[in-house]
């Protein structure tokens, strides 16, 4: 197949705007490297045309947009019988990164838990106009509805992302990082008393095991609750290592067992201490973390 120049030249440089897109709608690492694969074919087989359009950019977000708009619509099932919470998959940034990542708030497993919640068609008008500032007129043709229509659906969206902001800013970076280190520590230690410290008094904690593995089904809330659990945890059968990683653009922690990732912690951290834990326990959430 012959490529335009054109598609040669500047398709790696839009590759993580596609992905991005797609890891945005779906949650899922596998998935948006699928609908990145998908795009590339219909990129390739349309390449001499695409020389007359004007913003490839949007054009590739927008054929992204569309197939992950699909893969939502297809799947609504299978994530409506979702054993237990839902988390999205793990997205490696910084230097573990296997690429270039568009990283910023909206990849933060908060966020995503968010988008999670709110229906398709919001999701999609959402991520496309406020996170890639795409125009209403070429959502509407995403989403097969009318401009004044796709405009309502991401103000409804981006009603409910400014309504779970309005808590108080989460720590700076340098914070997050100690208060993970932290808890780090005590975990490795099995120090109860130091996990004690480093939490909130009523923080909650989410695993999404998704059936595959033991987790809690319902989030565990407290901080004396939560330390004894996950002291338990690690007096029962001791991580091999706990190794800190960046996941959305924060600190995070993979739990080794046997030298395979067990499960990623990603945190929530306000005032110095950790309000929410969200573990991914999932294997096949995990399986594109196997070569760290």
């Amino acid at each position: 197949m012959e490529l335009s120049p054109r598609l040669r030249e500047e398709w790696e440089s839009h590759r993580p705007a596609v992905f991005g897109a797609a890891y945005r709608l779906l949650g899922s690492v596998a998935e948006a490297e699928d609908v990145v694969q998908d795009v590339w074919l219909r990129a390739a087989a349309a390449s001499d045309d695409l020389a007359r359009v004007a913003d490839l950019r949007a054009w590739l977000i927008t054929v992204a947009a569309r197939t992950s708009y699909n893969v939502l619509r297809s799947a609504r099932v299978r994530r409506e019988d979702y054993v237990g919470p839902w988390l999205p998959e793990p997205l490696l940034t910084g230097p573990d990164a296997a690429g270039q990542v568009l990283v910023d708030e909206s990849v933060g497993t908060a966020m995503m838990v968010v988008m999670r919640e709110l229906a398709p068609p919001e999701r999609v008008a959402f991520v496309l106009h406020d996170v890639f500032g795409l125009p209403f007129e070429r959502i509407s043709e995403v989403l097969g509805k009318s401009v004044p229509a796709t405009r309502k659906l991401a103000s409804r969206a981006r009603g409910r992302v400014a309504a779970a902001r309005e808590r108080e800013p989460e720590a700076a970076r340098g914070e997050r990082e100690r208060v993970v280190a932290a808890f780090r520590a005590a975990s490795q230690a099995g120090d109860l008393a130091r996990l004690v410290a480093v939490l909130d008094p009523d923080v909650v904690y989410v695993a999404d095991g998704g059936g595959r593995t033991t987790a809690a089904r319902v989030p565990v809330r407290g901080r004396d609750r939560l330390a004894s659990m996950l002291a338990w945890i690690e007096g029962r059968r001791p991580a091999e290592r706990i190794e800190p990683i960046e996941v959305g653009g924060q600190p995070a922690l993979v739990t080794y067992r046997d030298g395979v990732p067990v499960w990623v912690d990603t945190f929530e951290i306000r005032d110095g201490r950790i309000v929410t834990i969200w573990r991914v326990v999932n294997p096949d959430k995990l399986r594109h973390l196997s070569h760290l």
